[in-house]
């Protein structure tokens, strides 16, 4: 089973890594400097409101179908033909919930323009990952690793021609951007669509209220949760937009430091993604889940480690590097946040893990607890910190609901974790941080240094025996 998460993982990667960052430095940062950060703001903070509500949208269902159907691959068409009605339904919920909510906290009649889109938008992405789901939960792995590329894939071919091709004139509005990812995410939907209706004996849509009941009773704990964690990741933004005057500016100021680790956090997120079907199938199958949960969590934090470290010390010169204004508070606001990066990393094992076994109530209270520590910590630092106020908030919450699930899979799981293994990670990133620090002094280009450290995590990683070069063959060779 490593073997087979290691091969898909490095798919994954290579094709995120071919992708993504283009999208996020490329369109999305070259968007931003174009319509400056009180626009880019205007447009960030709708966006992850519409984001609050979009549990309506999935309702769990998308993490309960990865998880059953790994468990039980034949229920596929089954599922197939309630669920795809089931959303349609609550889709007409979440839009008229969302634009509710937006009417009674104020909202302009442009800021209702734009949700109106970007919920349009939130339909379509939902509903795209709820199709994903079954393919992982098939465990194909490879062909779910090329759609989750799709989009992101249009959108950057649909902007550089908005941006670059010279077919427009006039000044690139932020509602072309907004257009331009819903045309994408309407043709990967489609040929998503015709991937999973590929794989199924897809009979007919069903409207069955005694199914729609039953799906929904067993999917509202993972839909709880996703609300939560939706909170406590995301209401931030929306927080800063409401409650500053100069709102939309601190939001897009933020927007340029959590830019990075969004996208960082999305190198995370693809162990997720991998690890959910494999924990749900080896837990229903009786089967120890301790090396796999361990050997993905150093494949993931080491990496992460370095990432984490060459950022903070070299902040000012990625923020100077992709900005055009408020570089030197973005900076400030960045290296706050990356420190949240391993705690992000921890949840994207720990929580997958915890989720596979079925632990929602436990989870539920953890996040429960992070959304009443997030929005007390925002209402207190916003008003006398603004934008960094947010981000110190969201560092303490993502450390504090790590070390809750940490403990958690701990005690549940029954883990030993020797005190060896803690003082070669303690050992590990005390000499890290001092490679990075010492870093800052050698007159050398800035980025040779920052890819030199998280290239020198990986050698210390092995160096410390974090990482062993002889079960790294062993997995490759295994056929498991």
């Amino acid at each position: 089973m490593r073997r087979k998460f290691l091969t898909n993982l490095a798919l994954l990667i290579f094709l995120n890594l071919l992708i993504k960052p283009f999208w996020i430095f490329g369109i999305d940062r070259t968007v931003q400097n174009i319509v400056g950060a009180e626009e880019y703001g205007l447009y960030f903070s709708l966006f992850n409101f519409s984001l609050l509500l979009n549990i309506i949208l999935d309702f769990g269902i998308t993490n309960y179908n990865n998880r059953n159907i790994a468990q039980n691959h034949q229920l596929l068409s089954k599922s197939l033909s309630g669920i795809v009605v089931l959303r349609f339904m609550m889709a007409v919920v979440y839009f008229v919930f969302t634009l509710t909510a937006a009417l009674l906290i104020g909202y302009e009649l442009r800021q209702i323009y734009i949700l109106v889109f970007l919920v349009f938008n939130q339909f379509i992405a939902s509903f795209i990952l709820y199709l994903r789901s079954n393919l992982s939960g098939l465990h194909l792995f490879k062909t779910d690793s090329i759609i989750s590329v799709l989009d992101r894939t249009l959108m950057i071919i649909i902007c550089s021609v908005l941006l670059w091709g010279g077919l427009v004139k006039s000044d690139f509005k932020i509602e072309w951007f907004i257009y331009a990812q819903t045309a994408a995410y309407l043709i990967a939907l489609i040929i998503t669509l015709i991937v999973v209706y590929g794989k199924a004996e897809f009979l007919k849509l069903n409207f069955d209220r005694a199914y729609f009941i039953a799906i929904l009773k067993k999917s509202y704990p993972f839909a709880l949760l996703t609300l939560l964690m939706a909170f406590y990741f995301r209401i931030d933004s929306v927080m800063l937009e409401r409650m500053l005057p100069n709102g939309k500016e601190q939001a897009g100021i933020y927007a340029q430091a959590y830019r990075i680790l969004d996208a960082a956090a999305m190198f995370a997120f693809l162990f997720a993604g991998l690890l959910l079907p494999m924990f749900s199938r080896m837990i229903k199958q009786k089967e120890s889940i301790d090396q796999l949960t361990f050997f993905s969590l150093f494949l993931l934090i080491v990496p992460v480690l370095g990432i984490t470290s060459a950022s903070f010390f070299y902040r000012e010169e990625i923020m100077d590097l992709l900005y055009h204004q408020h570089v030197a508070s973005s900076s400030i606001i960045f290296g706050v946040l990356i420190l949240s990066y391993a705690g992000i990393a921890t949840t994207y094992i720990f929580g997958t893990l915890l989720t596979a076994n079925g632990s929602l109530k436990q989870l539920n209270l953890m996040a429960g607890a992070g959304v009443i520590l997030n929005i007390s910590l925002n209402l207190i630092l916003i008003p006398k910190y603004y934008a960094l106020g947010a981000a110190i908030a969201s560092l303490a919450t993502q450390t504090f609901t790590a070390i809750i699930q940490i403990f958690l899979s701990f005690a549940i799981f029954k883990f030993k974790f020797s005190s060896k293994r803690i003082y070669q990670i303690l050992l590990f990133i005390a000499v890290l941080l001092l490679i990075s620090f010492f870093s800052v002094q050698l007159e050398y280009y800035w980025g040779a240094k920052f890819i030199a450290i998280i290239l020198l995590s990986v050698l210390l990683a092995f160096i410390f025996r974090i990482f062993k070069i002889k079960v790294l063959f062993e997995i490759l060779r295994s056929g498991e």
